[in-house]
């Protein structure tokens, strides 16, 4: 199987309309221990994205779809999660190398690329409180199932079902990094956004995957 620009045109508003979605249910997570605008701050970048991606010729490299995608976010996001994604997606390009299309294998490494950058970037180790606790065990799980010689569907499910385990870790957590790191233990008992978030984008990926695939 696959993957061209104008499949990545259909992930990008599909994680758009998702995000969107539980744009709401994002700011009272934030509004527990943030400033309650995470949701407002995903649903721009993700629409953004989704808006400059979707005009490109559909006949373009999806490295270039990625970097426009980056590109978007970060103009659209002031808060901490623009530069993260902004960061995801240009990895992401990186990872796809200028090829006209995507194997399964490609969109795999592509994945675990915008985990990778999202680590890098926010400095950030799982146990701390952030999306990061939904990506790295995500990218791990798909790299694990891949490796084991799962079809690509199964490899996101596996993704997703780690990114929710990960995610509703983050309530018994205190955080290390961010606004929320002033709250000391008030945390606890809390899910983190970006975790939240991330898990809606993973899902929507995997989504993605079973369509393109089924």
């Amino acid at each position: 199987m696959t993957f061209t620009t104008e499949d990545l045109q259909r992930l990008f508003a599909g994680i758009a309309e998702d995000i969107a979605a539980e744009r709401d249910h994002l700011c009272e997570l934030d509004g527990a221990i943030g400033d309650g605008d995470h949701g407002l701050a995903m649903d721009a970048g993700c629409q953004a994205a989704a808006k400059a991606v979707g005009e490109l010729d559909a006949g373009i490299a999806p490295t270039t779809a990625f970097n426009v995608a980056a590109k978007a976010f970060l103009n659209a996001v002031g808060a901490s999660s623009g530069p993260l994604y902004a960061t995801a997606f240009m990895r992401a390009g990186a990872a796809a190398k200028d090829k006209q299309t995507l194997s399964d294998d490609d969109f795999l490494r592509v994945f675990a690329a915008m985990a990778q950058g999202i680590q890098e970037r926010g400095k950030a180790e799982p146990g701390e409180k952030t999306m990061v606790d939904a990506w790295k065990p995500a990218a791990d799980a798909a790299l694990d199932a891949w490796q084991s010689g799962k079809p690509l569907p199964q490899c996101f499910e596996a993704a997703e079902r780690a990114a929710r385990a990960g995610c509703e870790a983050t309530n018994n957590m205190t955080a290390a990094k961010g606004r929320a790191s002033r709250l000391g233990s008030r945390v606890i008992g809390h899910i983190d956004p970006g975790a939240a978030s991330a898990v809606i984008i993973i899902a929507a990926m995997a989504k993605f995957a079973q369509r393109r695939n089924g």
